[in-house]
């Protein structure tokens, strides 16, 4: 997890503007910094806020190699086929970082190419001065972030990894502008053009939910061929999406909720670790109001695998004091992905002023891949919950993806989340679309059927029923989303504010939009809709208020 910032066609380059935008996503790379303005591109400057994981000596950015210095690449990813493509193709690498692969690639394949045979999470700008091109590229799934400021009329462009870097150019550039996220699975191919501005060639989408590998795939075909059966397929391609994560010269922890997802993940990762010997202990975290239902089933599983667990109560005065933070850092005003997103910030602020651990494990992506949502026992057909599940993984970027990005990097965390593999993805999509849907009344019944037999968690953990997380997290005595309810009501204006674009539904959206606007005015297209439950009737998207709702 980085933060990369580039400007091309700004007039003036290095302008006190952008350098306030730059500082702007310190928080993302706080290990070092560098702004670059090469002399050949005079209207072209690159920044980057460096948070070391691989390669701490030779790994900052941008970079340029001694074989092709005429190329600049500026990324925030993780590849983790870099040394399969240096095997494959007999890359001369000159560092040990895994971005470096992404240079050769274009040299060799042309950009086109490069992307699909990435595997892993990326964002990155890459110039060629010889070829007078800018290429953006942002990985399948929009694991890592990335934010397009764009004025055709002038010539303008900026990316960066986080809106809050782009707003006060966006002031700046005129009412013609456009800033909003870089879609994921695609790229751009811009012309440098001789005065110094750019223009933009044509983008591709080179990515659905469900494609196939285009690499090499870290499991042949001939070793899945070799396995019984389904289930026996989808456990060990889970576990190895684990396995390719691991890659870190940092220390390693896990998001523990005690819900299937994330106890999976860390049962993995704790399996792995004692298998690559790796020199510490996993370390795993929970949060939760007094003695909540996700802090007791966490530490349940955290006994159970044997993990240096560490427990967070937040209570009242948290959410006060971090509730417009949270907003900030989020850049979205959508209701469940605020709400879902106060303990996340909460537990990542814990994880780096307390410990040593950097990378984190999460479960992100499985209750949109495996169809976990509770209102998927609603769907009218098998083929309509396959299609929305495809739905929520092309959106994901724009609600769990966001949340789970944002409230780790806003504490300089890298995160990493194996349910999103490609490999693992496409497998699991194309499984017969029935086998997917509930059964008896369980969501996520194929996956936790693939792990039934493995002893990696206690059985009530493995078939242990959803929660909503507000709920997962709460109190006993009172819930989140009461005490959301009771604090908003206080802060909320008398006062009708309107908005443009999507309007407020309830007194607690009114109050983030009016937040939101503080910081991002008239940016309302970053939540270009609600996130809802579909097929159920329902005013809330807290999954508290559909009728199969089991949890108490």
């Amino acid at each position: 997890m980085c933060g990369i910032w580039a400007t091309f066609g700004v007039d003036g380059g290095l302008t006190p503007t952008c350098i306030k935008c730059f500082a702007a996503i310190a928080h993302r790379g706080p290990d070092a910094w560098r702004l670059d303005k090469d002399s050949r591109e005079p209207h072209a400057v690159l920044g980057f806020q460096r948070l070391a994981i691989v390669d701490g000596l030779h790994g900052m950015q941008p970079m340029r190699l001694h074989s092709f210095p005429r190329v600049t690449l500026i990324c925030n990813g993780e590849l983790y086929n870099c040394n399969r493509l240096r095997d494959q193709y007999s890359f001369p690498y000159e560092t040990n970082c895994d971005v470096e692969s992404i240079i050769h690639m274009y040299k060799k394949f042309g950009i086109s190419d490069t992307v699909k045979k990435l595997d892993g999470v990326f964002a990155f700008c890459l110039i060629d001065g010889e070829a007078r091109k800018v290429y953006i590229a942002r990985d399948p799934y929009g694991v890592r972030p990335l934010f397009k400021l764009q004025d055709d009329a002038k010539g303008l462009m900026a990316i960066c990894s986080e809106a809050k870097g782009l707003i006060g150019l966006k002031q700046k550039a005129g009412e013609n502008s456009t800033l909003g996220q870089f879609p994921p699975g695609h790229f751009e191919v811009w012309s440098l053009l001789d005065d110094g501005k750019v223009k933009l060639d044509y983008t591709e989408k080179y990515f659905t939910p469900g494609t196939p590998p285009r690499f090499v795939p870290f499991v042949s075909t001939e070793d899945l061929a070799k396995m019984n059966s389904l289930y026996e397929k989808t456990a060990f391609l889970l576990e190895a999406a684990c396995k390719k994560r691991l890659m870190s010269d940092r220390r390693i922890g896990c998001l523990l909720s005690g819900g299937l997802d994330s106890s999976l993940i860390t049962a993995l990762v704790v399996k792995l670790a004692k298998e690559h010997n790796l020199p510490y202990k996993i370390q795993t975290f929970a949060i939760g109001m007094g003695d909540s239902p996700d802090l007791v089933a966490a530490r349940t599983v955290a006994d159970y695998l044997k993990t240096e667990h560490h427990e967070v109560r937040f209570d009242e005065n948290d959410v006060r004091q971090e509730l417009d933070n949270v907003i900030y850092h989020l850049e979205s005003y959508d209701i469940t992905t605020i709400r879902a997103s106060i303990p996340m910030y909460l537990l990542s602020k814990y994880i780096k002023e307390n410990t040593d651990t950097t990378v984190v494990f999460s479960g992100e992506g499985a209750d949109e891949l495996a169809q976990g949502y509770i209102y998927f026992r609603d769907a009218p057909s098998m083929i309509a919950a396959h299609e929305e599940s495809v739905r929520l993984l092309s959106d994901i970027y724009l609600y769990d993806g966001l949340r789970a990005d944002r409230t780790t990097s806003a504490f300089s965390l890298e995160l990493r989340v194996p349910f999103l593999d490609i490999q693992f993805t496409h497998h699991y999509l194309n499984i017969e679309p029935k086998l997917r849907q509930p059964q008896n009344g369980v969501e996520k019944h194929l996956l936790r059927s693939s792990f039934a037999k493995s002893g990696l968690l206690p059985d009530a953990i493995l078939w242990r029923h959803k929660e909503a997380f507000s709920d997962g997290v709460a109190s006993v005595k009172k819930s989140l989303f009461t005490l959301l309810s009771e604090i908003i009501s206080e802060r909320l204006p008398e006062t009708n504010q309107k908005f443009e674009g999507l309007q407020p539904t309830s007194a607690e959206s009114s109050y983030y939009r009016s937040v939101f606007e503080k910081s991002f005015p008239n940016q309302y297209n970053f939540t270009p809709y609600y996130w809802m439950p579909k097929w159920v009737q329902v005013s809330d998207p807290s999954a508290r208020f559909i009728k199969h709702y089991a949890a108490s």
